[in-house]
């Protein structure tokens, strides 16, 4: 229990002073420096519980000659995508001793300007870029005087920085083949105006042409009610569809509830293939067949890379691609024989 006065906050020399050790010694203890013994960093983490003593962070800023924050630009907060790779960024960071800080781009009427100048103001140590992002003149400028690693976007192209996403090509590839493999031979994409469903349609393509098939493409809102409309037009247009892979699990939960208002049994008259895994489609009620795009892994690698970058800002950049998986579930199965 605390002993200090009412209304006062402890200090380090209220800490020094009941661990019997100076301030120097303390400041190093909450900068978790090697140089302290056990025994005394036992004692001076005592004093500060026992006096509620908590560090200053602007004071252990100034100490230490940095924040220890990290911004993350996220694209849009909506999509549960983001979740799995904020956990894992914030994972890593976590074990680093570093703070995560969120800027969702959607929420800035002035696209980045606003976010990525408090990110500067604030002085960050590093940045994250989650997403489709519009190559900004202020997005530039802001990944030249930072660290940057760049997370699910392949299309920005920064002066300096790392790059981590899933291989979408493979994904895309994985998930025709699997719907082949079923008997599938009219199989549909929903597209979206997205950095990523740039690579994903390429690997449907490509995998359709090698199984000497048919490409039937809907771009549209990369959402519930987006995927809604894109499958209806497919289906009221090509009604000999028997599958359809979507851009992400949301476009995949907006053709299967398309599916159910055209009267369609999922998988028995139509098979449907989402990308992502989210937890969305991890539910029981819904069991979305579906890409697993390492969203976890992709955000603690380049949590990783960025701390990397921070402790050596001229290394070369790195891109790494991340292995995507087919995560089988209820909503595929063979083609309908009629």
């Amino acid at each position: 229990m605390s002993t200090q006065p009412e209304g006062r906050r402890p200090t380090i020399r209220t800490v020094a002073d009941r661990a019997g050790v100076s301030k120097s010694l303390v400041s190093l203890v909450i900068r978790n420096s090697p140089n302290v013994s056990p025994e005394r960093r036992a004692a001076v983490q005592v004093a500060m519980d026992e006096l509620g003593y908590r560090p200053n962070a602007s004071a252990r800023a100034l100490a230490e000659d940095r924040t220890r924050l990290i911004a993350v630009l996220v694209n849009d907060l909506r999509n549960p995508w983001y979740i799995h790779a904020l956990e894992g960024i914030n994972a890593l960071l976590h074990r680093r001793d570093l703070r995560m800080m969120i800027g969702d781009q959607r929420l800035d009427l002035l696209g980045d300007e606003v976010l990525t100048a408090a990110f500067l103001e604030m002085d960050v140590d590093g940045l994250v870029i989650t997403g489709s992002m519009v190559q900004s003149e202020r997005l530039i400028h802001t990944a030249t005087h930072l660290p940057t690693v760049v997370v699910g976007s392949r299309s920005l192209a920064l002066p300096r920085g790392d790059l981590v996403c899933n291989d979408d090509e493979q994904g895309s590839r994985l998930a025709v083949d699997h719907l082949v493999g079923h008997g599938h031979r009219s199989i549909a994409f929903l597209n979206a105006p997205t950095d990523a469903a740039i690579f994903r349609e390429q690997g449907y393509r490509d995998t359709i042409a090698g199984h000497g098939l048919e490409t039937f493409v809907d771009m549209d809102d990369p959402s519930e009610d987006g995927g809604y409309r894109a499958t209806v037009r497919l289906l009221t247009a090509n009604p000999r569809l028997t599958a359809i892979f979507a851009y992400n699990d949301l476009m995949a939960l907006g053709a299967l509830s398309a599916a159910e208002q055209l009267g369609l049994d999922v998988p028995g008259d139509l098979s449907i293939v989402g990308y992502d895994d989210t937890t969305m489609a991890q539910l029981k009620a819904i069991s979305l067949t579906t890409v697993d795009n390492a969203s976890y892994r992709i955000g603690y690698r380049a949590a990783d890379l960025l701390v990397d970058r921070i402790a050596a800002p001229s290394r070369p950049p790195q891109t790494l691609l991340l292995e995507p998986q087919l995560v089988v579930r209820r909503t595929t199965g063979p083609a309908p024989t009629d």
